[in-house]
């Protein structure tokens, strides 16, 4: 597992639960929770590569 992917799994862990269906950013204009950020590195899909890089970004996953 990538360390980008597992700094993400230990940051949502960490979440409140209902934390966890709020918006955290947009991407190409939808918006998208924390519970589908999670759907998608779960399935370790293209698109999560680019939303994992962004939320490191905007310095939402911890180091």
């Amino acid at each position: 597992m990538s360390d980008l992917r597992s700094r993400f799994y230990k940051t949502f862990a960490n979440l409140p639960l209902g934390v966890r269906d709020e918006i955290v950013f947009s991407l190409d204009g939808q918006p998208v929770t924390w519970n589908v950020v999670k759907l998608e590195v779960d399935a370790n899909s293209d698109l999560s590569k680019k939303i994992l890089k962004s939320l490191e970004e905007m310095g939402l996953i911890r180091k």
